[in-house]
């Protein structure tokens, strides 16, 4: 089994920046994929950002150009950085870690982006 943990939401003025954590502790040997989606009140989950084993990564066009995502295979940790935030990127963040056969899901943390 693998256990995946966020950190790092709240609120944020518009403009502002915000960094998210996330953990993936247990069985972590066969993890390939990790990355993050969110879920805005009302709306369906959207993926915001992934990123392989190997390094390669992949944004929604919503994000591209204000966010990265990085990571560290030795800790299995994955980080979401958020530039430039709008209104409309009010969501819970949930960290994913996929390995050969399941996906696994954080709790979700909160982002308010608001004045």
């Amino acid at each position: 089994q693998v256990q995946v943990v966020e950190s790092g939401g709240g609120l944020v003025q518009p403009g502002g920046s915000l960094r998210l954590d996330c953990a993936a502790t247990g069985s972590t040997l066969d993890i390939y994929d990790m990355g993050w989606s969110r879920q805005a009140p009302g709306k369906q989950r959207e993926l915001v950002a992934y990123s392989t084993r190997s390094g390669s990564t992949n944004y929604a066009d919503s994000v591209k150009g204000r966010a990265t995502i990085s990571r560290d295979n030795a800790k299995n940790t994955v980080f979401l950085q958020k530039n430039s935030l709008k209104p409309q990127d009010t969501a819970v963040y949930y960290c994913f870690a996929v390995d050969r056969t399941r996906e696994f899901w954080g709790q979700g943390t909160l982002v308010t982006v608001s004045s």
